[in-house]
């Protein structure tokens, strides 16, 4: 899952990351409400963390606009507001949580996880021929065993189980996972891949990441 997280407070922002970053979650961060509504906008973003109080554009402004273009992108409002008028007014303009600041860090996941529910309940843990990945706890499991992924292996390979048989490139496994921003090479996919593999056949998976010639990898049946 990758989230978009508004916060012009740069020091609270990069605590948050490292929060998401720990629990497995793929996420960039941008300090105002003109960058969140385009970063919104390329459809790149599970999950949207907006603070209200932004520089260029507030945090309701880029709620509405992006409901207005009928982008249902699950969106949690963060606001040191706490009268009641103000969290009515968010979620009146389409947001699906508003979190006070400040806020646990035990609260803040439990709302991610309850505004992406309703996305993944059915499939919390993913199955293609004799493996599955397990959402909830990060595990690739087999018969014969199983793996505790780490954050990016679990992106990529979440990634490739939700989208069985079909190409994926590194391009956009480079702005899925690592996002537009990274300093990363684009060689770091075919690292990431290589692992995977390995654990894959140290798991006698009867699956396989097959690589397409200038285009990218895929999830098929075989050894």
């Amino acid at each position: 899952m990758r989230i978009l997280l508004a916060e012009d407070e740069v020091s609270l922002a990069r605590a948050i990351l490292k929060i998401f970053e720990r629990n497995n979650y793929s996420a960039d961060a941008v300090h105002n409400g003109e960058d969140a509504f385009e970063y919104i906008s390329t459809g790149n973003y599970d999950v949207a963390v907006l603070d209200i109080m932004m520089p260029k554009m507030d945090g309701i402004t880029v709620l509405k606009k992006v409901r207005e273009q009928g982008n249902q992108i699950p969106i949690l409002m963060l606001s040191a507001k706490s009268e009641i008028d103000d969290k009515v007014l968010g979620l009146d303009s389409g947001a699906n949580y508003y979190l006070t600041k400040p806020f646990d860090t035990k609260e803040l996941l439990a709302s991610i996880r309850a505004i992406t529910r309703s996305q993944t309940a059915v499939d919390s843990k993913l199955v293609f021929g004799n493996i599955s990945l397990d959402r909830a706890t990060f595990e690739l499991v087999s018969p014969t065993g199983n793996f505790r992924l780490a954050n990016r292996e679990f992106q990529m390979m979440e990634l490739l189980m939700s989208n069985p048989h079909h190409i994926i490139s590194a391009e956009q496994f480079m702005e899925k996972i690592w996002g537009f921003d990274t300093d990363a090479e684009i060689n770091v996919v075919w690292v990431y891949i290589s692992y995977l593999r390995k654990k894959l056949l140290a798991l006698n998976a009867d699956i396989q990441i097959k690589a397409s010639r200038n285009a990218g990898y895929s999830l098929e049946e075989g050894k």
